[in-house]
């Protein structure tokens, strides 16, 4: 889909539909349809529409001897309403033209958009204009919006919101594919291919390259699979000096059975899922060639598939890392940290000033905090701080859960190696945080995000619909630029 910013008083565009945003019990945007404004509140009145937040109404309206069709989206109250709202509302607008089949739209949400508002509607529109029907033989509820038209949107603000959305699109395509879809080498080659297309370095490893250097929590993951692991290793460079260096690792299990310690049925159902660490990395990073900040960016997968075999892993086994650190295994099916461990410590050979990394980790963190919030653990609190403040105008939430308790952090230490692989059922996200900083490198600022609530949802809300959300490629995006700008 196609935003535009356009100029146009209403008399003088064409007969398309328009979307206007009003404020709870304030519909002063309604002046915008002119003579017609009155006659739409009286219509408003008689349905009793407010102007609540993430509410439509659909207004059909005689101009003439024609019949317009006004959508009046509202934002909630005028002194409360966020950047996230003007984004869900602007989704709610084009899931109706969807529904109603409408290809084209002009949108009104104020005289002069700025950037910031411009462009988180135009995030909402293309968001919202998504679903994954690749496999549907009938597509008779494929429609997809061509183009909306933004009254004064800031062009800079709807070029940056256009290249968000669609890496977070991406990252929600490659979600959504199942695992005889994308398995370990085929991720990789999705990597290799975007390199190609955009401009960045790769390096790929396979199953030899991965055990030669030194890789065995990785490989002892994949070894269950006939598909064997895979490691990937994009890199974003800017022309002249980067301002800074930054590490994306993503968990990258490309299905998880949950190994010799099987998942049941329902809870193998979505594990298609277990890649969204992965595939949000792989979204930032098409968004950085676009966007071409001054900021040095790594992105690091470890790619694996989590099945039982003859071959396979076991509770029990003592896996030395790439770091030297020994690993005990408690539980096979606690294996993202495990793949985690290599990655990070590769990441920190790298020598960057900050890691982030995103991974669908534990049932614990959706247990403490919900399917709709992704927990943050760090290493370091300004860096913490400033990431969860940034989520508040990306509308990714996050919550901030503690890395201090000595007594937890005991549980991953009593074991026949440095560190076993988990800690018990009671503060379970905490231990599994606390297992990966021991492979963050020295003096190096770490945010773990724990996506395992939000990155895939059984029902639509928002501009989400149900399945992959790509969670947490514009919360990083947002970071990255501002490293470049300094703020």
């Amino acid at each position: 889909m196609e935003v535009i910013s356009y100029r146009e008083p209403y008399e003088s565009i064409k007969d398309l539909p328009v979307g206007i945003f009003v404020f709870e019990e304030d519909f002063g945007h309604l002046e915008y349809a002119g003579e017609l404004a009155k006659v739409i509140e009286k219509i408003l009145s008689v349905e009793d529409f407010k102007g609540k937040e993430d509410t439509i109404a659909k207004v059909p309206v005689l101009d003439g001897d024609k019949v317009r069709t006004f959508y009046v989206v509202g934002l909630g109250k005028k002194d409360k309403v966020s950047f996230d709202d003007y984004r869900r509302a602007s989704a709610i607008f084009v899931k109706r033209l969807r529904k109603d089949k409408v290809p084209t739209a002009h949108l009104y949400a104020g005289e002069n958009l700025d950037y910031k508002r411009s462009k988180a509607i135009t995030e909402g529109l293309l968001l919202g204009n998504y679903s994954f029907d690749k496999y549907k033989t009938s597509k008779e509820n494929s429609f997809r919006v061509d183009k909306v038209m933004l009254y004064g949107g800031d062009k800079e603000g709807i070029r940056v919101g256009t290249v968000f959305a669609d890496a977070q699109t991406f990252a929600r395509d490659l979600v959504n594919e199942p695992g005889n879809v994308i398995n370990p080498i085929t991720l990789a080659e999705i990597a290799q291919k975007l390199a190609q297309d955009y401009g960045l370095e790769c390096k790929i490893y396979d199953e030899k390259q991965i055990q030669e250097m030194g890789m065995h929590a990785l490989w002892s993951v994949g070894k269950g699979s006939s598909t064997p692991p895979r490691f990937i290793h994009l890199t974003y460079k800017p022309q002249g000096e980067p301002k800074d260096r930054i590490a994306l690792v993503g968990k990258g299990l490309t299905f998880d059975s949950g190994g010799l310690n099987i998942k049941t049925g329902d809870y193998m159902r979505t594990m298609k899922m277990d890649k969204s660490g992965a595939c949000a990395v792989l979204g930032i990073m098409k968004a950085l060639a676009q966007l071409k900040p001054q900021i040095e960016v790594h992105g690091i997968i470890g790619a694996a598939e989590n099945m039982p075999s003859g071959s396979a892993y076991r509770p029990d086994d003592i896996i030395k890392t790439m770091s030297g650190k020994t690993i005990e295994v408690d539980n096979t099916d606690a294996e993202g940290r495990i793949t985690l461990a290599d990655a990070l410590h590769y990441a920190s050979n790298l020598k960057p000033s900050y890691i982030i990394d995103m991974a669908t980790l534990t049932g614990a963190c959706i247990v403490a905090l919900g399917e709709y919030t992704a927990g943050l653990f760090t290493n370091d609190d300004e860096f913490g701080n400033k990431l969860f403040e940034i989520s508040k105008e990306t509308g990714e939430r996050l919550w901030k859960l503690p890395m201090d308790d000595k007594k937890l952090k005991e549980k991953i230490k009593k074991s026949d190696a440095d560190i076993v692989n988990t800690g018990g059922r009671y503060g379970g996200a905490i231990t599994a945080a606390m297992f990966l900083e021991e492979f963050v490198g020295e003096g190096i600022k770490w945010i773990h995000l724990d996506i395992a609530g939000p990155a895939y949802l059984k029902e639509e809300f928002g501009y989400y619909s149900k399945g992959a959300t790509g969670f947490g490629v514009r919360t990083c995006l947002e970071y990255i630029l501002s490293l470049d700008k300094g703020t």
